[in-house]
């Protein structure tokens, strides 16, 4: 790979920053669980998903736009400087903690959401074209490590230990200044690691013109052009946005409530997860060898189906770390080959964008599932499991359209194996 050590290094300060955010966003969900405002939290991210309606948009037009690195260079000082303030000020007891912990949960969230566009977009812009496969799996795998130590990390702080039968370690519980003021050092680590960074760019970019408005047209217009591309792109983020549901929504709720287990459970759950996503990642590519792309795809929806069934039909602490193993094969593995597939079809001029639009119907998808599950009908006790339910009928109603279309997706003109 002719950019290798900018790519080592773009993941290397990925890795670094999304152990420490990852630590956060597990946090917050299960503080709010613990002091029973699931409810209160519920509400605020709805606000902070319809947010990001507006903002990914947007920002989809800075990626196709401006320089890459830039980019995160920018987002890493802001970000570094917010929530390093906001652990001082919670530190020093000034203000509501749960408007603070809303705050660095807003910021994580919306980084998020310009975040990964731009980190998918500036891998594909400096690899090469037969090297899109193996980057995928590259970015699962780091993604998930980092996930893994998320959790091993936020069970640690958050219960002041971890006790197994081969390993016994206690510490002092961090409180939510601690872990935010951790997450905003990440941020200035990760910034000087991409400051480094030199690269050639291998996909070719024209300078963009016009305004916002013109320049999201014309990836709305390529997709457009390009209906069972457009289709593929949304219709693939279901099990995406079960899970996101899943851990800063229901996981927390479905603990205390179904299981009458500790927070910590929530947060070791995390670590199966990102196990079984690191698994998906090194092996996605070798499992479905041979299959088509969206057969392979149709499988792990049907699979993550039946997960689902599992939560609904069990109340067993070791059924709930089965699932959260299983769910990260799945929903790692279909990321895998849907980023494989899309870094092939869609152009770097337009990538940005074009990841904005699909991330769109995603936020639009969980806001009409967060505004459901703030009813208090699911904040009752053990009712929980209903969500999970209606997500799984949600995941098979994609996977049926996916089946439906399944001819005229596998036969488009660019790649046709997992």
């Amino acid at each position: 790979m002719k950019n290798i050590g900018a790519i080592r290094l773009l993941l290397i300060a990925n890795f670094i920053s999304g152990i420490a955010q990852g630590i956060s966003m597990i946090s917050i969900p299960a503080y709010f669980a613990r002091t029973n405002q699931s409810n209160w939290f519920n509400i605020a991210y709805a606000v902070i998903t319809c947010v990001s309606l507006f903002w990914s948009l947007y920002g989809g037009t800075l990626i196709d736009k401006y320089n890459r690195k830039n980019i995160f260079l920018a987002l890493n000082i802001f970000n570094g400087l917010a929530i390093g303030s906001i652990a001082y000020l919670e530190g020093m007891n000034l203000g509501d903690t749960n408007y603070w912990a809303a705050a660095v949960f807003a910021l994580t969230f919306w980084n998020y959401n310009l975040h990964y566009p731009c980190f998918y977009a500036f891998m594909q812009e400096i690899t090469e074209k037969e090297n899109y496969n193996k980057i995928a799996s590259y970015i699962e795998v780091q993604s998930q490590l980092a996930s893994a130590l998320a959790g091993a990390g936020a069970a640690l702080l958050l219960g002041g230990g971890i006790t197994t039968s081969f390993l016994v370690l206690k510490i002092e519980p961090w409180s939510l200044a601690q872990i935010f003021a951790l997450d905003a050092c990440t941020y200035f680590v990760a910034l000087f690691i991409i400051y480094i960074i030199r690269f050639v760019p291998i996909a070719e970019r024209k300078e963009e013109v016009g305004s916002v408005g013109e320049r999201l047209k014309v990836g709305y217009q390529h997709l457009k052009d390009r209906p069972y591309i457009f289709l593929f792109g949304v219709v693939t983020h279901a099990v995406f946005v079960v899970v996101l549901l899943h851990v800063f929504n229901l996981a927390p709720l479905y603990v205390a409530q179904h299981l009458e287990a500790p927070s910590q459970v929530f947060a070791i759950s995390e670590v199966f997860y990102a196990t079984g996503a690191i698994i998906a990642g090194l092996a996605i590519h070798k499992i479905f060898g041979g299959t088509t792309f969206v057969k392979a795809i149709i499988i792990m929806m049907a699979v993550t189906v039946l997960e689902l069934i599992g939560l609904i039909s069990s109340a067993e602490v070791w059924v709930f770390y089965a699932v959260s193993l299983l769910l990260g094969i799945t929903n790692a593995g279909i990321r895998v080959i849907r980023v494989s597939y899309l870094f092939q079809v869609l152009p770097n001029q337009v990538m940005g964008r074009a990841n904005s639009i699909f991330f769109l119907t995603n936020v639009m998808a969980r806001i009409i599932f967060l505004t459901l599950f703030s009813l208090a009908f699911f904040h009752q006790s053990g009712n929980v499991i209903y969500a999970f339910l209606i997500l799984s009928i949600f995941i098979f109603v994609c996977l049926l359209i996916l089946m439906f279309f399944y001819t005229k997706i596998a036969l488009n003109k660019e790649p046709n194996e997992a």
